[in-house]
C-alpha cells in the first residue's frame, strides 16, 4: 500500500507541476497570487504561524536601517508573502519541465566580482543563503550559469518523488547533497572545486546550533556553515536572490572572513554574523522570506 501511495503521489505531483508549467509567462504573477490565496485558505496552521511570526518581527524590523516598506500591516505583508511564494511555485514548475529558460536568462547578477575572487582560491565555494526570494531558482540558475554545483537538502520520504526532482535538477548542472551525512559529501564537493549552497536560516536543534539574535528574539541557528568553512578552508560567500518587478536579482556579497577564534564563543559570534545577512534581507524584502517556518521554536521569547 505504501509503494502504491508513493507512486500515485509522485504522479499527482508531476501532473500538477505540468499544469503549473503550462501557464503563459505573462500570467505567472497573477496565477501565483491565486495559488498563494488558495494556500492561505487551505493551510490555516501555517497561516497562523506566518501571522504570529510577522506580528513579533515587525516591532523590530520597522526600526531596521534597511526597512523601506511603507506601513507595517501584518495581514498585508502576509498576503504579499503568500503571493510571492505562489509565484515562485509556478516558476519552479516551469523550470522543472524545461520551460523556464527565460527566468534564468532574465536574472541580473550583482557583485559577480566577489564570486570571481572566491573562485580564484580554487577551494570550492560555500554559498550561504536562506529561504529568500525564489531560492530554488537561484540554486538551479547558479548551476546553469556558473558550472557544477550542489545544494544541501532533506531527502524526501517518497523515493519516486525524490528521483523525479533529482533528474530535473541535474538538467541544470545542480545536484543534491542530502542532510544525513552531508558533512563528508560537502567536503568532497568543495575539494572538487564545486559551489555548494546551504540555506541555513531555519531553526536548528540545540545539538547542531547556537543561540543567536534574529529580529530581536533568540533563535537557534545552524553552525554548519562556519564549521565547514573552517574545516575546508573554502571561502564563505553570502548569496541572496530577490524578485524585482518581472525579473530576479542574485547578489553576491564579499567573502565572509572568519576569525581565528575556534572556541564555542567564536563559533557563536560567526554564526550570529551570518544570521545578520538573513536579517538584512528580510528588512529590505519582508514579503520575500519564508515566514511559514517556526523560526524561533525552542529558543524562548526573550530578546538577546
Amino acid at each position: 500500500m505504501g509503494e502504491l501511495f508513493w507512486k500515485v503521489q509522485a504522479a499527482v505531483f508531476y501532473c500538477l507541476t505540468l499544469v503549473g508549467a503550462g501557464f503563459p509567462v505573462a500570467s505567472t504573477q497573477r496565477v501565483g497570487a491565486v495559488v498563494g490565496s488558495v494556500m492561505w485558505r487551505l493551510l490555516p496552521k501555517r497561516r497562523d504561524i506566518v501571522l504570529d511570526n510577522l506580528e513579533n518581527a515587525l516591532v523590530y524590523l520597522v526600526g531596521h536601517p534597511l526597512w523601506c516598506t511603507p506601513g507595517k500591516e501584518t495581514a498585508l505583508l502576509a498576503t504579499q508573502a503568500y503571493g510571492n511564494l505562489g509565484t515562485s511555485l509556478i516558476e519552479i514548475c516551469k523550470l522543472y519541465h524545461g520551460r523556464g529558460e527565460h527566468l534564468i536568462a532574465g536574472i541580473e547578477l550583482r557583485g559577480l566580482e566577489h564570486y570571481e575572487a572566491a573562485k580564484a582560491k580554487n577551494k570550492g565555494i560555500i554559498c550561504f543563503s536562506g529561504h529568500c526570494g525564489n531560492w530554488e531558482l537561484m540554486a538551479l540558475a547558479l548551476g546553469r550559469l556558473l558550472g557544477d554545483g550542489a545544494v544541501v537538502a532533506r531527502r524526501q520520504n517518497n523515493p519516486h518523488f525524490n528521483r523525479m526532482v533529482e533528474r530535473m535538477r541535474m538538467s541544470y548542472n545542480s545536484r543534491v547533497i542530502y542532510k544525513k551525512g552531508a558533512f563528508r559529501g560537502i567536503l568532497s564537493a568543495l575539494r572538487s572545486g564545486d559551489l555548494v549552497g546551504i540555506l541555513a536560516d531555519q531553526a536548528a536543534s540545540p545539538e547542531d546550533g547556537v543561540l543567536v539574535s534574529m529580529m530581536g528574539r533568540k533563535a537557534w541557528a545552524s553552525k554548519a556553515p562556519v564549521l565547514l568553512a573552517r574545516k575546508s578552508g573554502a571561502p564563505l560567500l553570502p548569496v541572496f536572490i530577490h524578485r524585482d518587478g518581472d525579473h530576479h536579482v542574485i547578489t553576491f556579497y564579499p567573502e565572509h572572513t572568519l576569525s581565528r577564534d575556534m572556541s564555542d564563543c567564536g563559533i557563536q559570534k560567526e554564526t550570529q554574523a551570518l544570521s545578520q545577512y538573513v536579517e538584512n534581507f528580510v528588512a529590505a524584502h519582508p514579503a520575500q522570506w519564508y515566514w511559514m517556518h517556526r523560526r524561533w521554536k525552542r529558543a524562548g521569547q526573550a530578546c538577546v
